[in-house]
């Protein structure tokens, strides 16, 4: 294996190959800065340019592309409170108040910090122990993953603000949104009151877009901020440091390894990973009260997750041939166009080439850390747009972003209407976060659910037999226990 690694090094010399890393992450960086547009656009746009290029620089431009939209997801997310991408679906929950409280430079350097954090302990993972990750991930059945989405769910009982039950109840309506369509079973309609708008169902990210960045719109103009001039002033400082982040080692070290078991597992995905990661870090803060209102803590450990998500999705793809999400779907598809089969041939036949993409994948990390900062110091300068003129751009972003999901104008109007339900429900105490994390977990939940009835005959034991189903299950009544108790104190103390 030595020998391996050293070859890639020397290969990785190779002009092409860094010209492709540097480009695939150039791309990567400005399409997830853009609400809408995501990696799985930017692969499949650059897909026609690998036709002739060699194998290894081919992939590495094209991951480029993937590491880079998953980490400028959260540019947007902090700066406007719009998510570029569903993996930063968590950072807007911390990002944005931080910026509200003037400290935007600092959240985009924990965002940029823990996701290159993420990405390197990934990509170590990847190196060195992508076979027994692959086995591990194949333990997984239907049971562990919905036992997975239940401990998922229970993080509701933490973010649910003052009243537990109304946090429950947008959760119950965030899982009722993903029913509506056509059932993926027995493919009858569901909850489409004879529509054709909603055969289709709801998209993550036009409900994203609505949630938060409608929403903000909206009570923007309600607060007549379109008479000032000019928005806060954002100040691009380099206060917060490696040795700042240094606080943050255990968690970003915990973090890692949820985003990389979480990727590591077909069908799951950023946005799954960087939630438990937040969830966990509220659990485990010594002032969760922060949590909602600019916590670094939360920012650090979503940010940090959802980034080791993308090594660990190369897993199951390389070693078993089986694609986790679209992205890894569409690099499968790139490996085919190079005459190279996904699974142990990789391994034994393309050695040589199949260590460059892994040791490559390492130093996009380390390239990401610098082309990041120019990223932000770019995206930045639209704080200083004047409000007048921000806010219209802003809602165009989110038409255009809305619409590229899949070029249907239905998914405009989803995205309206979940900004009315953004803007309206919080005004009566409903907090939008819960129902957020429904529409992430939703379909994950169900699908496996009926999977699981349908292998076992209704037999619902299973979830306490099997060992990891009831590992997530123990964790579950864990979590929600101390989120009751930590409610409990609370009041006790007010």
């Amino acid at each position: 294996m030595l020998g391996l690694l050293g070859n890639a090094l020397v290969n990785m010399l190779d002009l092409s190959t860094i010209l492709g890393m540097v480009a695939g992450l150039a791309v990567g960086l400005s399409f997830g800065a853009m609400p809408g547009l995501n990696a799985t656009i930017g692969i499949t746009l650059l897909l026609p340019v690998t036709f002739g290029m060699s194998p290894a620089a081919a992939m590495l431009m094209l991951i480029g592309v993937y590491c880079g939209a998953t980490f400028a997801g959260s540019i947007s997310a902090i700066l406007i409170k719009t998510p570029g991408t569903a993996a930063a679906s968590a950072t807007v929950l911390e990002g944005y108040p931080m910026t509200l409280k003037g400290k935007a430079s600092t959240a985009l350097s924990i965002a940029l910090r823990g996701s290159v954090v993420g990405g390197l302990f990934s990509g170590v993972c990847l190196l060195f122990f992508a076979p027994q990750l692959a086995n591990l991930a194949l333990k997984f059945g239907a049971p562990d993953y919905f036992m997975l989405t239940v401990f998922g769910l229970t993080i509701i009982a933490s973010v649910s603000g003052k009243s537990i039950l109304k946090g429950v109840t947008m959760a119950a309506l965030g899982l009722l949104v993903t029913t509506i369509g056509i059932d993926p079973q027995q493919g009858v309609y569901r909850l489409t009151f004879g529509s054709d708008i909603l055969v289709r169902g709801v998209d993550l990210v036009p409900a994203l877009i609505g949630l938060f960045a409608i929403s903000e719109l909206f009570s923007q103009a309600e607060k007549k901020i379109l008479c000032l001039s000019q928005p806060p002033q954002v100040k691009m400082d380099k206060a917060h440091g490696w040795k700042d982040m240094l606080k943050f080692k255990w968690l970003m070290l915990k973090s890692s390894i949820i985003g990389v078991i979480v990727g590591a597992c077909p069908g799951t995905g950023a946005a799954i990973a960087a939630f438990l990661s937040y969830g966990e870090a509220k659990r485990g803060s010594k002032h969760p009260e922060e949590f909602g209102n600019g916590s670094e803590e939360g920012l650090c450990a979503s940010e940090t997750a959802n980034n080791a998500v993308t090594g660990a999705t190369l897993i199951p793809m390389l070693t078993l041939g089986i694609p986790g999400d679209s992205v890894t779907a569409v690099l499968m598809g790139a490996l085919t166009i190079q005459g190279l089969t996904p699974g142990t041939e990789l391994f034994v036949k393309h050695a040589d080439m199949t260590y460059v993409v892994l040791v490559g994948f390492i130093i996009i990390q380390v390239l990401m850390l610098y082309m990041g900062r120019l990223a932000i110091r770019g995206f930045s300068q639209i704080t200083k747009i004047p409000y007048y003129i921000l806010l219209p751009m802003v809602m165009a972003f989110c038409m255009v972003g809305s619409y590229s999901c899949s070029n249907n104008m239905t998914d405009i109007l989803i995205a309206i209407l979940f900004g009315l339900i953004g803007y309206i429900m919080p005004k009566f105490g409903f907090p939008t976060t819960p129902m957020l994390i429904g529409i992430v977990l939703g379909s994950l939940a169900e699908k496996n659910l009926v999977r699981t009835m349908a292998v076992y005959a209704g037999d619902v034991s299973v979830f306490f037999t099997r060992p990891i189903s009831l590992l997530f299950l123990a964790l579950s009544v864990v979590s929600v226990a101390f989120a009751l108790l930590q409610k409990h104190r609370d009041k006790k103390k007010a």
